[in-house]
């Protein structure tokens, strides 16, 4: 027992390092996710980041990448793994990766699967339908948009597109959020999964949406314009417009109802949120934090003279972060300061 509990740590040491390396902000706010549930939480979120990263080395081509991801998501479609593919995976994209924290993620792609190994048979199920969904949305950004600069710029075609890529990408989150804080938390014993799974869908669409009119000039420049394309002829403008600067005051109209829409989400999220009992301070605060942050985003966007500046970061400075983390922790993640602070965010942006 006692070389068990051993192994345990030294895995969870590993764990915790390598999230420090992936992501520091990611490791820093995980200290609010229930303690239960945090080994799975942190395990799925460095699947994503792994899949991500074979996605987007731009240095292997596009129908190679396609294969590795295929192969990668195909570790998820039954209860095992087949350790000559991760090999491979990590055998052709670990030479090529710049970025340090990448390529130390694929350097221990098999601890990682190790790790996965050890969970228990409903939170494995719960990983695998996570990861063969969300990599539908990497295979949508590789199917969808041939090239990989603003000279092959290509939008999606309809909301319905963007709608399901949003889900496909981050949706799909709220969904295994849900299950899993479900399957191990007892507060939770009375939700009704199916319906707050699905508000927990727009929660995650509400996140992503956000990120992508955060991004939206650094997207186009890689080819990716993620407004649909009718939105864009309704005020007389083509993709390829937004890559212009002075196209601001035109592309406004189409820029606030995808701010309405994402809106739309976030207030859902919110109901999310404030369904949670409020004993459970942690996970309370784990929702309350990607909400406001993605409010104060949005005010910054529709306010931004840069939107469209490819050289300009749009990104809230980290007094915002830490003052909302404050005022949500300070006051025990209650919901009737939180939910003031919520109204007067949104009241400035729709």
């Amino acid at each position: 027992m006692a070389t068990i509990a051993h192994t345990s740590r030294l895995k969870r040491a590993l764990l915790r390092e390598l999230l420090k390396r992936v992501s520091r902000l990611f490791y820093t706010t995980l200290v609010v996710v229930p303690a239960s549930v945090r080994d799975q939480v942190s395990l799925s979120y460095l699947f994503a980041r792994a899949a991500d990263t074979i996605a987007d080395t731009d240095l292997i081509d596009r129908p190679q990448r396609l294969r590795f991801l295929q192969q990668f998501r195909g570790q998820f479609t039954e209860d095992q793994v087949r350790w000559e593919e991760v090999r491979a995976i990590q055998t052709a994209l670990i030479p090529r990766q710049i970025n340090l924290a990448e390529r130390v993620l694929l350097e221990k792609l098999e601890d990682c699967f190790r790790l996965y190994l050890d969970f228990s048979v409903e939170d494995r199920a719960r990983v695998r339908r996570l990861m063969t969904t969300l990599t539908n949305g990497m295979e949508m950004d590789l199917t969808g948009f041939p090239g990989d600069s603003s000279r092959q710029l290509t939008a999606v075609k309809t909301m319905e597109d963007l709608d399901r890529y949003t889900y496909y990408v981050a949706g799909c989150v709220g969904e295994f959020w849900t299950d899993l804080m479900c399957g191990h938390l007892p507060s939770l014993a009375r939700w009704n999964v199916t319906d707050m799974a699905r508000i927990g869908v727009r929660f995650g669409k509400g996140l992503q949406l956000t990120n992508i009119l955060k991004d939206l000039s650094r997207d186009l420049q890689r080819g990716r314009c993620y407004v649909p394309e009718p939105m864009l002829r309704e005020v007389g403008l083509a993709p390829t417009d937004l890559l212009k600067k002075d196209v601001l005051p035109a592309f406004r109209p189409v820029l606030r109802r995808l701010v309405a829409v994402a809106m739309e989400h976030l207030d859902q999220g919110w109901l999310y949120t404030m369904a949670i009992p409020r004993r459970e301070v942690r996970l309370r605060l784990a929702c309350m934090w990607p909400i406001l942050s993605a409010g104060e985003t949005l005010r910054l966007v529709l306010s931004s003279p840069d939107l469209l500046d490819p050289m300009v970061t749009l990104k809230i400075s980290r007094g915002q972060v830490y003052r909302l983390m404050a005022l949500t922790t300070l006051t025990g993640a209650c919901g009737y300061v939180a939910s003031a602070y919520w109204g007067r965010l949104r009241k400035q942006i729709v």
